[in-house]
């Protein structure tokens, strides 16, 4: 799918798909899963050291099923991955996913940079106390 970034003799097309492996739906999962406090967290925790769903119900004021939920849109959005561990349900972040989500971000960075550029040169011709040559 081609995005248009920007319109006029600048405009930049790209395709997210294959520049970064992710396709619109994946980029919408992601940033709509890390939108949450509570889900920004388990992430965080997960990096870490492999989390008990048990014990990331533990750790915050809400029902186990509703910690079970987060961690499902968590999942969907492959940002954690859950394993069996006998009893347990283990949480573990994929740091993998995480880091296509920094590249994408790390991309619109340096295209909003290259604009700040571009209007800091054209403000810079435009500038009447300029010296001319």
């Amino acid at each position: 799918m081609l995005h248009d970034c920007a319109a006029g003799p600048y405009r930049v097309a790209y395709n997210q798909m294959v520049v970064l492996g992710l396709s619109d739906s994946d980029v919408n999962r992601i940033f709509r899963a890390l939108a949450d406090a509570t889900r920004r967290d388990i992430v965080r925790r997960t990096l870490v050291a492999d989390v008990s769903v048990s014990q990331l119900a533990d750790s915050y004021a809400m029902s186990f099923a509703a910690v079970q939920k987060h961690v499902a849109i968590l999942e969907e959005a492959l940002l954690v991955t859950k394993e069996p561990r006998g009893r347990e349900r283990m949480v573990r972040a994929n740091p993998d996913r995480i880091r296509q989500a920094q590249n994408l971000l790390d991309r619109f960075e340096a295209l909003w940079r290259s604009r700040i550029d571009r209007l800091d040169s054209l403000l810079a011709e435009d500038d009447p106390t300029r010296p001319g040559p």
